[in-house]
């Protein structure tokens, strides 16, 4: 979701301030918005409930977002625009490829086990059955998008000879979910509340050497290169 604000089939404008809207207002209601989600839950919350966390009255914020549903799908937009960026920031030219996989897959785990973050995709697979557009977008912009952005790291170290992988897309989907391991699924399930920096650090270094073994040049097979963004 770094790169593009999900689309809106409703036609309201979302992702983006419309003509005439006052800045300070709507970064008011989107904070008020947050507060609402993550204390009472997305089911739970009311347009009412978000007007009197934002002091905003119910009028104003129609008139900035006609549904909270586009105050969420705003939110995680926003989530995904300010984190991605950093996440991201490959070193194409650094020749230790493990290293880097090391320090950017760190980061992304960080991220994934934020509470608010947690919170966040509870909420779209509880609602992916009745609102399946909103699920899709999250998908495609946050699951999705990491996945592209790796593969399209390991695209540049498969040309520089350094790694031999047919699927890069299906490779980095594997380091994203190993990385990830014995984690994300307890806390989404909320049997922990929390994971520390060294647990984190212990199950990104284990995937790097798995991956590695995997599709080292001077190891693996092969040697083509192919993104697939639709998998």
């Amino acid at each position: 979701m770094a790169d593009a604000v999900a689309a809106n089939p409703g036609g309201t404008e979302t992702g983006r301030q419309a003509a005439g809207q006052d800045g300070r207002k709507r970064r008011q209601i989107l904070d008020g918005a947050r507060r609402v989600f993550l204390s009472r839950g997305f089911d739970a919350a009311s347009m009412s409930d978000i007007a009197e966390e934002a002091h905003v009255s119910k009028g104003t914020l129609y008139v900035y977002f006609d549904s909270k549903e586009l105050l969420f799908r705003e939110l995680v937009a926003e989530e995904k625009a300010a984190q991605f960026p950093a996440i991201f920031d490959f070193d194409p030219s650094r020749e230790d490829v493990g290293a880097e996989l090391s320090r950017v897959g760190r980061a992304l785990v960080r991220f994934l086990v934020q509470p608010h973050v947690v919170t966040a995709k509870r909420t779209v697979v509880a609602m992916a059955e009745r609102m399946p557009v909103l699920a899709s977008e999250f998908f495609e912009q946050g699951p999705r998008q990491c996945t592209r952005r790796v593969a399209e790291y390991l695209d540049g170290q498969v040309a520089a000879g350094r790694l031999a992988i047919d699927d890069t897309y299906l490779a980095a989907a594997q380091f994203i979910d190993m990385s990830q391991s014995t984690l994300s699924t307890a806390l989404m399930f909320g049997v922990e509340q929390s994971v520390d920096d060294g647990r984190i650090a212990t199950t990104v270094e284990a995937a790097v050497r798995v991956f590695l073994a995997a599709y080292s040049a001077g190891i693996a097979s092969g040697g083509r290169s192919r993104t697939r963004g639709s998998n």
